[in-house]
């Protein structure tokens, strides 16, 4: 099978999400058949609600910038799946993709005609064997691994960690995760190992008060905050983030305590890109992407509009997920937007335009589409894209090129 082949079957496993298939026991099965490749190399482990994507980059750009060679497994991608898992900074290419994704494949369909497993390996078990089978050829300092949907049962919980780090908690994916908030800090809590050390985000009071945190510590001291990023000390080590944002602010905070705990400096935060989060992807007319998919993420939104927005006219173009807060989120959001132009993620489970409660909203079915109604902005408005990291996706794909 060539790139676009293997893609294609991962894809016909199902949703991610939907078909995930919590537990570890066919994991390391696969795993063994290979040579647990995870056992090779140095990991930091990070699990949270918001925020891990972001802090994994910082965490890897530090660690890259004080000349370590490193790897970088995050999800959900973009566009498309090689940018899951990096090598010193940089996506894998199509055809390192395809080689690991074989190797997968043929262990899996031996063990599944053997009954040693049940079903193959979910899309995201594929994608983290690959990753530890990549990250293995490469021969890393570091690895930072991001979990993707949980923590004690996710499949990157195989790997025996230097450091792990979790980041802001808060509701999400409760049908998996539990319905309350201490379940989903439970689960999120499975990444944590006897004997190694952790960093762990300011957290809301009933978060802090399962990990016996004092809510009322936060060490980040603001030193200067605009729409473009950030500067602030926290425990005595100035450091300037790249990314917009108050809530990046403590990423890159959690980011400095995990890389001064590796023995390295904060400078190399600076140097982060991540996109899709706050980005802005376009001067005139002024857009900016924001991958917002869950309550969560989109407060910290409205608080970066209210602050760095309130005098300016907010276009607003927002596409879900149908299984997400979808009425929560928009709640948030519509309120402060000037106009609203309803669209459609390009993924099946994409919420229908016409179902929002958004009497005025414009109705469209693609993010181009979408995109063409925001192009004769004034230049004091400003159009922010949202709601799903697909709609982010398809969307900068447009504008980036």
């Amino acid at each position: 099978m060539n790139y676009p082949e293997c893609v294609r079957f991962l894809y016909s496993l199902g949703n991610e999400v939907q078909s995930a298939r919590l537990g570890l026991d066919r994991i390391t099965r696969v795993l063994k058949e290979l040579g647990d490749p995870h056992r090779t190399g140095r990991f930091i482990h990070i699990a949270g609600t918001n925020g891990k994507g972001s802090t994994s980059a910082m965490i890897e750009s530090g660690l890259r910038a004080a000349g370590q060679r490193t790897g970088l497994y995050t999800s959900p991608h973009l566009n498309q799946p090689t940018e899951r898992i990096q090598i010193l900074g940089e996506p894998i290419t199509p055809q390192q993709f395809a080689a690991a994704f074989l190797k997968v494949h043929q262990v899996s369909e031996r063990l599944l005609r053997a009954g040693k497993i049940g079903i193959h390996p979910t899309y995201f078990e594929c994608l983290t064997v690959m990753a530890f089978l990549i990250f293995r050829r490469a021969h890393l300092d570091y690895v930072v691994l991001e979990t993707g949907m949980g923590g004690r049962l996710d499949a990157t919980n195989v790997v025996a960690p230097v450091l792990c780090v979790l980041t802001p908690i808060d509701l999400d994916h409760q049908q998996y995760l539990g319905d309350n908030i201490l379940d989903i800090a439970a689960e999120k809590a499975g990444i944590l190992k006897p004997g190694v050390p952790a960093v762990i985000a300011h957290q809301n009071p009933e978060v802090a008060s399962f990990f016996k945190l004092d809510p009322s510590e936060d060490p980040v001291e603001d030193l200067e905050i605009d729409a473009r990023g950030s500067r602030f000390r926290v425990d005595g080590m100035e450091v300037r983030c790249p990314l917009a944002g108050e809530h990046q602010v403590e990423n890159a905070g959690v980011a400095a305590m995990a890389l001064r705990y590796l023995g390295f400096g904060p400078e190399g935060i600076a140097q982060t890109v991540w996109p899709g989060r706050l980005e802005r992807v376009s001067e005139s007319p002024e857009i900016i992407l924001d991958g917002a998919h869950n309550p969560a993420g989109t407060r910290a939104l409205v608080k970066y509009m209210r602050r760095f927005y309130s005098d300016r006219k907010i276009w607003l173009i927002f596409g879900a997920l149908r299984d997400k807060p979808v009425e929560e989120m928009a709640g948030l959001l519509f309120p402060l937007a000037h106009r609203v132009i309803l669209t459609v993620p390009p993924n099946s489970r994409a919420m229908p335009p016409e179902s929002y409660r958004a009497p005025g909203a414009a109705i469209t079915h693609s993010a181009a589409e979408a995109l063409a109604l925001v192009q004769a902005l004034g230049p004091e408005d400003v159009a922010f894209v949202t709601g799903s990291l697909f709609l982010v996706g398809e969307a900068r794909a447009l504008l980036v090129q």
